[in-house]
């Protein structure tokens, strides 16, 4: 409960201000009696507050006015010189304090001024300085902290979408595959049950080990050529799928359910009409620092879904989405389609 109290009060600028003052004055006021061989008496508390004073008022005049309206606009000429302006300006308004000003507040004391002009030139250049970093510290602390913040929030929300992306996924597979077997139900195939194994460890991927946005790729390959036995199965073995990998696997990562929508879409466009004229060609090439995977497939007799060049198609478009979110720039999809053709190619770096 009271760190909840005292936490505040030392963020407040208020309090840092006048701590800083305070030991600003402390400092010169041992500074003062040890010069002159006295002790914090009466008569140099009196003298370190005159002194200090003429101090206080410029270096406000630069925090408040010259710093942000020159230096932070970086008028760097400009606040040079109103800097050399502000430095005579606080050694005029010393001598004046000593001279006149002391003996109006003070009548009695006598008080005058123990530096010369060179003197005071230092001491208002240490204070202007160190006032003049300290601020400077300060905002940049604090625009690092908004960046922080900032990132954090943008962190968040591309969580948010992909997340939501993710839902998609699911179900637009779950869909696909249940479609599938039903066909196969009908006729009592017996390859249903097998089908329903595969299923359910695809989905057992995509429920408990895709939560992350980067997954290694051993375990996306997996998953991959889980579904193209599922394809086998639904095919008879008939369709002509093949799926080749170039490069070493060790521990690579990429973003989660990547390949599956251009896999899926060449399963859409290939078994249509003659099943024995179907070829899926799929190819991974793993390279040092990206992948490249490549898959082509024929068109089918009868084509009416729309390809990967098009906007139909929830995989597809959701797939577009992750990549644009998760790598940027970074990521390269190329579309070409024949009358008899497509293929599509994604680089990704990993």
């Amino acid at each position: 409960m009271l760190r909840k109290q005292i936490y505040p009060l030392l963020k407040s600028r208020v309090f840092q201000h006048l701590a800083f003052w305070l030991f600003a004055y402390v400092l010169l006021a041992g500074f003062f009696a040890k010069e002159y061989g006295g002790t914090f008496l009466k008569l140099n508390m009196i003298y370190t507050g005159l002194f200090i004073w003429s101090i206080i008022l410029i270096v406000y005049i630069n925090l408040l006015l010259l710093i942000p309206g020159f230096l932070q606009k970086r008028k760097w000429w400009i606040y040079l010189f109103s800097m050399m302006v502000l430095i005579g300006l606080g050694i005029i308004l010393n001598l004046l304090t000593f001279d006149h000003l002391s003996d109006w507040l003070f009548p009695g004391f006598y008080f005058i001024s123990y530096y010369e002009v060179r003197d005071i030139f230092n001491f208002v250049v240490i204070f202007l300085a160190t006032t003049t970093l300290l601020k400077l510290a300060k905002g940049w602390f604090e625009l690092s902290e908004q960046r922080k913040q900032i990132n954090r929030l943008e962190r968040e929300k591309l969580d948010a979408e992909l997340q939501a992306l993710k839902t998609q996924i699911n179900p637009h597979f779950l869909f696909n595959s249940l479609n599938s077997m039903y066909a196969l139900s009908l006729d009592k195939d017996e390859k249903v049950p097998d089908l329903l194994l595969k299923l359910a460890s695809g989905m057992r991927y995509m429920l408990y080990e895709t939560n992350e946005n980067f997954v290694p790729l051993e375990k996306e390959l997996e998953y991959l050529q889980n579904y193209l036995d599922l394809q086998r199965l639904r095919t008879d073995h008939r369709a002509d799928i093949r799926f080749k990998i170039e490069g070493v696997i060790r521990e690579q990562k990429l973003v989660p359910l990547v390949f599956i929508p251009f896999v899926e879409n060449a399963f859409k466009h290939g078994i249509k009409g003659d099943i024995e004229s179907v070829f899926i060609d799929i190819f991974l090439k793993v390279e040092k620092e990206r992948l490249c995977f490549e898959v082509t497939n024929n068109k089918g007799q009868v084509d009416e879904v729309p390809g990967i060049a098009s906007e139909g198609g929830v995989g597809l478009n959701n797939v577009k989405k992750r990549l644009k979110l998760l790598y940027g720039k970074q990521y390269d999809l190329i579309i070409n389609e024949t009358s008899s053709t497509y293929q599509t190619i994604l680089k990704i770096p990993v």
